[in-house]
């Protein structure tokens, strides 16, 4: 057997074990799809809280979308202005004054970053203390982004559906804003790969270990978080929501799921937007590892760019291995198109989108080794030591 076949058989085999052996994550099935509705008694008390830092654009549709939600038990928001200088928290307040938000709004000025806090979690500590000082503390916390908007129902579902499964930590990967061009080739990828790496049937089972969740949405019971070792457990990750899913699942069960209940505002008008996004954690996702950075470009070579090149220049058994692979990668593709309804075609482009990703991941590494990781409107974390 040549090297070549050995390659290709190899590429196919490895689709083939992730159509039917890694818990069929490329399903797409909408979270409230099969959410459990069945109202509570008694409607827990529960407090958003969102960690603003220059997001004067976002906020007046995002936050406005929070305060309106339908929700019949009590709800208030704790926004963490995080040294904003557009005018965060007074757009914050603009949108308070509205006569049809619902809900209170508390907006906090956020303290300075101590060492060993990224900013994001600093914030959000803030917010989840501020939340629990009232008397009667909440008994969910929703920890959300401020470029997440939400349909007038979702904190009802989710809340319901959390309530009825008994879920520690709930979990919505929303709908990312997927218009421009450079958005349109790259943002379904994107989900695609997170649910390749934490396939979300293996997150939802409480007998796993995989843990994972989308930090756009996650609906906390605060018990949990308190035995999980409150926000201060994770001080310390870039990649939060995952540490956090890390951290709650000992704890009880956990849920995560993509849905249309809830989409980010946040635009990435071109290819750069993108990479900044990806680079920005995919170096921490390797564990800063050289060595894992080498196997995963040397992993994504063999599984996505092997079999359009055997395809096209192969011969004989080999062309067959690979354009089956490519057939087989593009058909696996297809639910997360549609669910962001994009033309089947784009599954094709599959192995482009992946190199794609190789660079921006390279990139990641690059932005490390300069002392830029983790940047993130204008503050650098990658510095922040590990716990």
């Amino acid at each position: 057997m040549t090297i070549a076949l050995a390659v290709a058989a190899l590429s196919l085999a490895t689709w083939i074990y992730l159509l039917l052996g890694r818990g069929f994550f490329w399903r797409a099935r909408p979270w409230e799809a099969d959410a459990e509705v069945s109202e509570p008694p008694t409607w827990p008390r529960v407090v958003a809280v969102i960690p603003a830092r220059n997001e004067a654009d976002m906020i007046p549709d995002t936050l406005a979308s929070v305060m309106r939600q339908d929700y019949p038990g009590p709800f208030s928001v704790v926004l963490v202005d995080d040294h904003s200088d557009d005018g965060t928290a007074h757009a914050a307040s603009t949108v308070a004054a509205l006569a049809e938000s619902k809900h209170p709004l508390t907006i906090v000025a956020g303290a300075t970053l101590p060492p060993g806090w990224t900013g994001k979690l600093w914030a959000v500590r803030q917010g989840v203390a501020k939340a629990c000082e009232a008397t009667d503390p909440p008994d969910y916390l929703l920890l959300t982004d401020a470029d997440i908007a939400y349909a007038p129902n979702a904190v009802r579902i989710l809340v319901a559906s959390a309530r009825a499964r008994g879920l520690a930590l709930a979990s919505l990967m929303v709908e990312l804003h997927c218009e421009s061009p450079a958005e349109k080739a790259l943002v379904p990828a994107f989900v695609f790969f997170f649910q390749m790496l934490y396939p979300f049937a293996w997150v939802n089972d409480p007998r796993g270990k995989t843990a994972a969740a989308a930090g756009g949405c996650m609906l906390v019971r605060r018990d949990a978080l308190v035995r999980a070792g409150r926000i201060d457990a994770i001080r310390s990750a870039l990649i939060d929501d995952c540490a956090l899913a890390r951290a709650i699942k000992p704890v009880g069960p956990i849920s995560l799921g993509v849905s249309w209940l809830a989409c980010s505002r946040r635009t990435y008008p071109a290819l750069a937007d993108i990479r900044r996004m990806v680079s920005r954690t995919a170096y921490d996702q390797l564990g800063r590892s050289p060595l894992l950075l080498a196997g995963t470009v040397a992993g994504m070579g063999l599984v996505f760019v092997a079999p359009p090149l055997y395809a096209f220049f192969g011969g004989g058994v080999t062309r067959v291995l690979g354009i089956a692979a490519w057939v087989l990668m593009a058909a696996l593709f297809q639910p997360m198109l549609r669910f962001y309804r994009r033309s089947p075609l784009w599954g094709l482009a599959l192995p482009a989108i992946a190199a794609t990703y190789v660079a921006f991941t390279l990139d990641s590494a690059y932005q490390h080794a300069r002392g830029r990781g983790g940047l993130w409107k204008g503050r650098a974390q990658a510095g922040v030591s590990d716990l």
